[in-house]
This record gives C-alpha cells, sequence and structure tokens, in this order.
C-alpha cells in the first residue's frame, strides 16, 4: 500500500509499466468534465479508471476487500476519503469468498488501520492489501483506477 501527494507518484512509476501509465495519465487529468462511469485508458487499454460519487459510511459497517487480478488507485477529488487498511493474509473472516467474475473478495474482519487520504493525494493498494474504502459522512468524488496485475 502507498499513500502520497498526486505530484510525488512519479516515484512509483517504474513499479510496472501499466502503473507509469495510470499514473502519467493522473498527473495530466483534469476534474473539469468529470462523469460518472468508467473509461479505458494506456495504450492497450486495459487500464479502467471508474468515476464514482459514492456515499461515505461510518467506519463500523465499512466491509474490507481485496482484489486477486488488480491493483487499485483512489484518487478523492472532492472531499477527503478515509480507506481502512488490512494485510489479507492476517484476515480470518471472508463474506461469501471469492468472486472471480467482480474479482473481489469481501472480509468480516476489522481494518488494522485507517488511511485519510486527501484531494491532491492518491493510495495505491496491491492484491495483498484489503481496504474498505469510502468513509467518512456525506458523499464525494472520486477516481477508482483498477490497474491488471501483471
Amino acid at each position: 500500500m502507498i499513500v502520497c501527494d498526486i505530484a510525488d507518484a512519479h516515484r512509483f512509476k517504474g513499479l510496472s509499466p501499466l502503473i507509469g501509465e495510470a499514473i502519467e495519465w493522473l498527473e495530466s487529468y483534469r476534474d473539469d468534465n468529470f462523469v460518472k462511469g468508467t473509461v479505458e485508458i494506456g495504450a492497450e487499454g486495459r487500464i479502467r479508471v471508474n468515476s464514482e460519487e459514492p456515499h461515505l459510511r461510518a467506519p463500523e459497517v465499512s466491509e474490507l476487500e481485496a482484489h486477486r487480478r488488480y491493483i487499485d488507485i483512489h484518487v478523492p477529488l472532492k472531499n477527503s476519503e478515509t480507506i481502512g487498511w488490512a494485510s489479507v493474509a492476517g484476515l480470518k473472516y471472508p463474506h461469501g469468498g471469492y468472486d472471480d467474475e467482480r474479482d473481489i473478495c469481501f472480509y468480516g474482519d476489522s481494518a488494522t488501520c485507517l488511511l485519510h487520504v486527501r484531494v491532491g493525494q492518491i493510495a495505491i493498494f496491491f492484491p495483498e492489501d484489503a481496504h474498505a474504502p469510502n468513509i467518512g459522512i456525506g458523499t464525494h468524488r472520486k477516481l477508482c483506477i483498477k490497474i491488471p496485475v501483471e
């Protein structure tokens, strides 16, 4: 898991070519024409950007989730977002098992820490990072960039 300012994200472009493409796209992204939905970006269109306006929820009702085939980059655009985190290796209470079609598994375990991600920052979650996004009060606007694991 990585949390940093968008201005410092260039340091992580070398982690993989697709992470590099996603960060380059994000560095030039402007919220002026925000439209909810999904677009594909990158040279091969393998990276998905989900533009969302979710309702925030209390930490006690948020669920940890983890992915096997994707790395997530969460980018708050309007209002800060708190995201719970825990290592997948230490989780004991999966809900319903892994959904291969949606590439997601939910857990009933509690997050071991809460990350406060502000507008102008990003949080990157790898397959070993369970995360509980959208914690807070009210609504917010965000991007969730889905990068296939190579």
